[in-house]
């Protein structure tokens, strides 16, 4: 391992287990994306984007592409667990890189709980007589048990679902494509693409703000930065391959879909009130099995796959920040067996449980925290941007303009256009989100224990002196 490497110039023990190669990142952001997410929210898409979805995917790609380059710059500035918190706290200030991880914490501690509930939701109509709540229990204990074996049993289960994801993907492709071949749907057409006649950013933007969810994950790999045997290049280079291989995965589902969809006017007037829409064009494509199997594949990947990295890369999150004493000290336990935070693993799967179950109760629960958790992220990705500029132009006045300037620069333009255009709910939240933050902020000043990563500052040498 070289130096820069070294997570103990930064003031920590390496305490978590470098075991992950570069396949396994790129499956782990894969499984954390899901390559079949679009079709829980294909529909919604669909409505929003005025029939356009796969250029709504498209440009996300393209959007977050500019994302991955800049978490690859500052992963190898700063190789920690932690992501954007330490990016920002380290590359900017302290105090902002509480409020990004503050942000981004929006993002990984509720997705869980939204992956749950829409996943015992769907299982739970496919199953009437289980019960949403038994659903909900019974996925986060599964998830939880595996985690806290170990990053390399996770890691190991999440290729076997990816694999089965990817077979149902691959069948509903195969009948899709045949289907479109034998006349059905609208044929051939370049309209989900681009369709002049209901094209304008706004509307495509605001489509992008609602199907970013199905990129959201991809910046997780850069949690397992400690964790992967190849460092920072590793983790930079997997990030991108992940969010490629899914932004191609996700434009052709939904392309197909759209030509497939089998009242399209009705779903651009009215939206996906049921939730059905995919599954809807699943059963144009091949009949009623390939819509049972889709629909039980979604709930599947949801339940189980995407829950359990999503487990992981908030543990790590909650461990890093913990360790810098901007969480409770408890959440930094790391098992000596296992090398996992058992405890950050153990309060996320607590947390899921109460969330979803209280979620299941309100008939906006999904929407409410989907609007949460997409803005969260984007909030912490500008900041990113920021972080770059920031660390590498200003302080170390780097001249390589376009990775340190140009990039970040056009990144973080897009994610605000991303913002100011998406649903009024989730920015309200965002800055009421935001603001609590400032206030846990204010109270840790008051306490003494202001933001001060170890390595940067004499009040960092007690995470030191916890560890030994």
């Amino acid at each position: 391992m070289q130096p820069q490497e070294n997570v103990e110039q930064f003031g920590y023990r390496q305490e978590l287990r470098r075991r992950i190669g570069l396949s396994d990142l790129v499956f782990y952001g894969l499984i954390f994306m899901v390559p079949i997410a679009p079709f829980a929210i294909f529909g919604n898409v669909f409505h929003i984007s005025k029939g356009m979805p796969a250029l709504t995917y498209a440009i996300g790609m393209v959007a977050l592409l500019f994302t991955a380059a800049s978490y690859a710059q500052m992963v190898k500035a700063f190789p920690l667990s932690g992501s954007v918190y330490n990016y920002a706290g380290r590359g900017i200030a302290a105090p902002i890189g509480f409020m990004t991880g503050w942000a981004i914490l929006l993002d990984y501690i509720l997705a869980p709980g939204l992956l749950y509930l829409v996943a015992s939701i769907a299982m739970n109509a496919s199953v009437p007589a289980v019960p949403v709540a038994v659903w909900l229990v019974f996925f986060v204990v599964v998830n939880t048990v595996i985690n806290m074996r170990g990053i390399r049993m996770t890691i190991s289960l999440t290729k076997a679902l990816i694999t089965v994801e990817l077979v149902v993907l691959g069948l509903f492709l195969a009948a899709g494509v045949w289907a479109l071949m034998q006349g059905k749907g609208r044929g051939f057409s370049l309209t989900p693409l681009f369709n002049p006649d209901t094209f304008s950013w706004p509307v495509v933007f605001g489509a992008v703000s609602v199907a970013v969810l199905s990129f959201l994950g991809f910046d997780g790999i850069s949690m397992l930065v400690e964790e992967a045997k190849g460092g920072s290049a590793q983790v930079g280079k997997a990030m991108r391959l992940a969010l490629i291989l899914a932004g191609v995965l996700f434009i052709v589902q939904v392309w197909v879909a759209a030509l497939l969809v089998p009242d399209p006017a009705g779903l651009l007037a009215n939206g996906d009130q049921a939730g059905t829409a995919f599954y809807d064009t699943a059963e144009v494509a091949g009949g009623s099995w390939l819509a049972h199997l889709t629909s039980t594949a979604t709930a599947v990947s949801w339940g189980l796959a995407d829950t359990m990295v999503a487990q992981v890369a908030v543990s790590r999150l909650l461990y890093a920040m913990a360790r810098d004493r901007q969480l409770p000290s408890f959440l930094a336990k790391v098992s000596v067996k296992h090398s996992v935070p058992t405890n950050a693993i153990l309060f996320v799967a607590a947390l899921s449980i109460v969330l979803g179950l209280w979620m299941s109760n309100r008939a906006d629960g999904v929407d409410l925290l989907s609007s949460l958790i997409n803005m969260g992220a984007l909030i912490a990705f500008i900041v990113l941007h920021i972080s770059v500029i920031t660390h590498y132009v200003v302080r170390r006045k780097s001249t390589d303009y376009w990775a340190h300037l140009v990039m970040p620069l056009i990144g973080m333009a897009i994610l605000i256009f991303v913002v100011v255009n998406a649903n009024i709910l989730a920015q309200k939240v965002g800055l009421i989100w935001l603001a609590i933050g400032a206030v846990v902020l204010l109270v840790l000043y008051l306490r003494g224990r202001r933001p001060a990563p170890a390595g940067l500052a004499a009040t960092g040498e007690h995470v030191m002196e916890e560890q030994r």
